[in-house]
């Protein structure tokens, strides 16, 4: 039996009874009247939903979270971190050795097969690297594998990577955002083919996808046995996109949903009431900035290219104020531009920038704009984090208009010098090393907004040196570079308020990776 809205109802979750304030509810109950649902422990199916949806299923041909949770839940990679203690274990690769700086020997699982019955070989492994690696592979995660320079099969369980210069943290790539892709599936139906019924190796395999609603899997129930991420406990997931965050509350109050994220605090506390449900509120790596069109290629005349007015702009929001009364939740204020924990983050030496809009104001007025000016700013999410940092500006003379737009949308206008503000934010595909961040936006690729020659030289020094105090040194020297000419403010880190059936045991991990082949339904 399904837990639709007729089966549960109002009675089924309790509502009556936890308080939630009358307007609220109501407007959530018409947000969310949708029609019939099937979710929930009964079904053994768990849906679960956000707002956001990427725009390719393929792994390397989208840069969005939720196209991260997929590639976790249904494609496998060479290493397995341990989201507990970080250790790096086998997966697809049973055993690694570096031959030398620039070349990685691995040996690949035998008996492992593709949801479409293909074993997995060394040549899958090759084909994968050496694909996304071509211009004409146009992958959007081009900071993830631009380390390699190619990989080539030496033997029946062997491969080896070849790469472009020493960099120690590719261990830790290979046990993230870097998925194996079935080679003969692959080259058989193209890139546009495996968007619409993509093959893995993980604990779920794609049975449907419908643009602008969501993906349908099922587990695979012949995934290889010892894998440490273990066959998933529940029999089907299905991801939905809802986009409106009042409608995904209401559908998960009225049980059409099991599980939902980013849930504002002042909801997740009134969700908190509910026996129905349970709420978790976690720190993740997720970092919020503004980035800056240093170069001035989104209007004439950008008064982003005066270091004073980049300044200003820092200095006139009130970061504080918004991680206390906004954010909540275990968000701390960032003034490096990566997460404080990544192995080589540091604020040692890195300008805070705190609110002092009078000097804010001072700084326009020595730059030419004691009047201000107009300018463009670009968001793709919180919106309403947005308008707060549009309020701050305007208060010192900064009229921003705000450009709502989807995220790939905003990402392609960012890469092509079309916005003048960006409100970003990057979680580094849970890359627990400084290159995952600043690398991406500040290593001269296609996300880099300043293009600084010396910026560019540190962070290549720090990428590529196996000396983890000389990597640290350069990361550092960067880091503070880009504070001191304000390239980018760093805001704040990111909460995750998870609230999800009370019939589900999950584990929320900071590395903001939801691992839905680990939950199970409670006995």
């Amino acid at each position: 039996m399904g837990r639709g809205l007729a089966g549960r109802g109002l009675a089924g979750r309790g509502l009556a009874g936890r308080g939630l304030a009358g307007g609220l509810l109501a407007g959530l109950l018409l947000a969310g009247a949708a029609g019939p649902a099937l979710a929930g422990k009964a079904d053994d199916t768990l849906v679960y939903a956000s707002d956001s949806e990427p725009e390719n299923l393929s792994p390397y041909h989208n840069n969005l979270r939720e196209g991260v949770i997929l590639a976790r839940n249904v494609w496998d990679t060479l290493l397995y971190r341990d989201p507990k203690t970080g250790a790096h274990q086998p997966m697809l690769a049973t055993a690694w050795t570096w031959v030398d700086p620039v070349t990685l020997d691995l040996t690949i699982r035998d008996g492992v097969t593709f949801h479409n019955g293909d074993p997995l070989t060394p040549e899958d492994v090759a084909f994968t690297f050496n694909y996304v690696l071509t211009p004409e592979a146009k992958i959007i995660t081009k900071g993830n594998v631009d380390w390699m320079k190619s990989t080539e099969v030496t033997g029946p369980h062997g491969v080896r990577i070849h790469l472009k210069a020493p960099f120690p943290a590719a261990l830790e790539y290979l046990s993230g955002p870097t998925p194996i892709l079935p080679a003969a599936y692959f080259k058989k139906v193209g890139l546009d083919g495996f968007s619409k019924a993509p093959v893995g190796t993980g604990p779920y395999r794609i049975v449907s996808a419908e643009s602008g609603k969501g993906v349908k899997m099922v587990r695979n129930d012949k995934y290889w046995p010892g894998s440490p991420a273990g066959k998933a406990k529940i029999g089907k997931l299905e991801f939905r996109i809802i986009p409106d965050g009042d409608s995904r509350m209401a559908e998960l109050m009225t049980g059409g949903i099991d599980w939902i994220w980013r849930v504002p605090t002042d909801q997740a506390e009134q969700l908190k009431r509910d026996p129905t449900l349970t709420v978790v509120s976690a720190e993740t790596m997720r970092v919020g900035f503004l980035q800056f069109d240093v170069l001035g290629r989104a209007v004439a005349n950008s008064p982003l290219k005066d270091v004073r007015v980049r300044q200003a702009i820092s200095y006139a929001i009130d970061r504080k104020a918004m991680v206390d009364n906004l954010v909540r939740g275990g968000s701390r204020v960032m003034n490096a531009l990566c997460f404080i924990e990544q192995f080589g983050c540091t604020d040692a030496g890195v300008p805070a920038y705190p609110y002092d809009p009078a000097k804010a104001r001072a700084l326009l007025k020595e730059a030419g704009y004691a009047n201000g000016f107009d300018i463009d700013l670009t968001a793709y999410r919180e919106r309403d984090y947005a308008e707060a940092v549009i309020g701050y500006l305007r208060a010192v003379g900064i009229r921003a208009k705000l450009n709502y737009l989807r995220y790939a949308a905003m990402r392609d206008a960012m890469r092509a010098g079309k916005t003048s503000i960006g409100y970003q934010t990057w979680g580094s595909f849970s890359i627990n090393d400084v290159s995952g961040f600043t690398g991406i936006y500040f290593r001269g690729g296609e996300e880099d907004l300043a293009r600084d020659p010396t910026v560019i030289a540190d962070l290549q020094a720090g990428d590529t040196s196996v000396d983890p105090a000389a990597r640290k040194a350069k990361y550092a020297e960067a880091l503070k570079r880009i504070g001191a000419q304000a390239y980018a403010l760093p805001m704040f880190s990111y909460p995750s308020n998870y609230a999800f059936t009370a019939d589900l045991d999950f584990a929320a991990q900071t590395d903001e990776v939801p691992r839905f082949y680990a939950a199970s339904w409670k006995k």
